[in-house]
């Protein structure tokens, strides 16, 4: 940047560098964009105006009780009891159903994107440009429904087909949600500023990267939960035991630095944490398998406006026998061992939680240290805001997302053969074809399992089934009629 304004001298463009006021040369410096980025140098933090998060909001009843200990025993304490509270509380909204661990997770998403916009308004704000944080909520707003109204065509669309309102959103849903955005995107250009084009740009670029980071991620927390509660709590106990495992750990035996970011992470933390971490999943994975009303994809009932989680278990979630390798039969005399193949599968999902989940805290430190600032937010003390807390849960949301998409399911087994012509509509005027262009996949399955053994029976059945497809649709067409082209998307299988 500065060898830009030092370049700038030359030219007479009203719009070149050396006019750039020196409100934003400044911020240039508060950014960190001028020289090399050193994460301990007060050259490269912001001068960002004091924040709530650097503020103790303690409750006085725990001050006073723990008003005799060290500071570093306080925090420990703090940090227990306000851990056993939210661990009590995560557990009763689990119980509560499907429909509280929705809300709970589109309030921590948008705690979530409060936090990260308002670190970017306090710097924002003292140039008094218009719209940023008008703009951001907006497009909050934009993105939330898009992602809301996928998830109501997939998981509930006996209901948006019995509602006529609903037909008509569905029908042009992804249209209206660009439209939506569409208009913040003119909002967004009609409210630049001369000679400050260059921060409203940085903060446009702040509030699509939050976006990414919180909306995104916290959708497919909520596709996980409807494969089943298990899928759901699995991933999300992993990192809280990871979280609390390595801290006990570094705060007992820690002594060997893991990363400068986090001065306070240790390696005996994080190795600590991660055996504790794969013992404790393996034994929450065996527990959990055993009950369907976690391990059934939750599914909705039209006929009772209810969600319900009743099915016939697949196999990962059903007790196998294994035959043990030579080593570890010499090892523990033992021939076989009786598993539940989802217990191995935890393996996997403890072991990113624990080794690569981190890397999202590591990432929000980085953070928070460029901007000078300890927590991003204190709603929960001794512990900081909802985002300090939930800054290695969406890095898992999406790995748990993308595991199972990619070793999990196996794809669609059985379509439905359901085209409609126009003769059909000219034979009854209130006809409603049931499949659409918008219709999604959920009402062409006859049947979808997570895990199969008669893999080939039934890819040849899909091949019966498509070749049919393909004979009608074909045939349709040379008479004039018009169907539905369901086929391109299901491919797949």
């Amino acid at each position: 940047m500065t060898e830009l304004r030092k370049r700038g001298g030359g030219g007479g463009d009203p719009d070149s560098t050396d006019n750039i006021s020196d409100k934003e040369a400044d911020l240039d410096d508060r950014l960190g964009t001028d020289g090399e980025c050193d994460g301990d140098s007060k050259a490269d933090t912001p001068d960002v105006p004091l924040s709530t998060a650097d503020t103790d909001n303690t409750p006085q009843y725990l001050n006073k009780a723990l008003e005799g200990l060290p500071p570093r025993w306080k925090n420990y304490w703090i940090r227990g009891v306000l851990s056993i509270a939210m661990i009590s509380g995560f557990f009763l909204i689990i119980y509560m159903g499907p429909i509280a661990l929705i809300l709970i997770v589109m309030t921590v998403q948008i705690k979530c994107f409060q936090e990260i916009i308002t670190i970017g308004y306090r710097v924002y704000h003292s140039y008094e440009l218009p719209w940023f944080r008008t703009l951001s909520w907006y497009f909050l707003i934009c993105v939330n429904y898009f992602f809301y109204g996928e998830t109501l065509a997939d998981y509930f669309g006996a209901l948006v087909q019995r509602e006529e309102p609903l037909q008509f959103l569905s029908r042009y849903h992804r249209f209206i949600s660009f439209a939506l955005y569409l208009a913040g995107f003119c909002m967004f250009v009609l409210s630049l500023v001369k000679k400050h084009y260059r921060l409203q740009f940085y903060m446009f670029a702040w509030t699509h990267v939050t976006l990414l980071i919180v909306v995104t991620q916290s959708h497919l927390v909520i596709q996980n939960l409807f494969e089943g509660k298990i899928w759901f709590i699995v991933p999300i106990s992993i990192v809280i035991c990871n979280d609390i495992m390595a801290y006990l750990f570094g705060f007992f035996f820690g002594r060997t630095p893991l990363i400068k970011l986090s001065p306070k992470k240790t390696w005996e933390g994080f190795i600590g944490g991660y055996f504790a971490t794969v013992v404790f999943g393996f034994i929450l994975a065996y527990l959990l398998s055993q009950c369907q009303y976690f391990v059934c994809p939750v599914g909705f009932n039209s006929e009772t406006n209810s969600f319900t989680v009743e099915c016939e278990p697949s196999e990962i979630f059903l007790m196998q026998e294994y035959t043990l390798p030579a080593t570890l039969q010499n090892i523990l005399t033992w021939k076989t061992v009786n598993l539940y193949p989802f217990q191995i599968h935890s393996i996997f999902l403890s072991s990113f939680g624990s080794l690569i989940g981190p890397f999202g805290g590591f990432f929000a430190s980085g953070f928070k240290r460029a901007f000078k600032i300890k927590d991003f937010a204190n709603t929960i003390p001794g512990h900081g805001g909802i985002m300090d807390r939930f800054d290695c849960q969406y890095l898992m949301a999406t790995f748990t997302h993308v595991y199972i998409a990619s070793f999990i399911r196996y794809g669609v087994i059985v379509i439905l053969p359901t085209l409609h012509s126009t003769s059909n509509q000219r034979k009854n005027p209130n006809f409603e074809p049931l499949v659409t262009l918008q219709t999604t996949w959920k009402y062409l399955v006859v049947k979808k399992e997570t895990h199969n053994t008669n893999n080939n029976k039934k890819k040849i059945g899909c091949f019966i089934a498509f070749f049919y497809v393909d004979l009608r649709i074909n045939f349709n067409m040379l008479h004039g009629e018009q169907t539905v082209p369901i086929l391109k998307r299901y491919r797949r299988s």
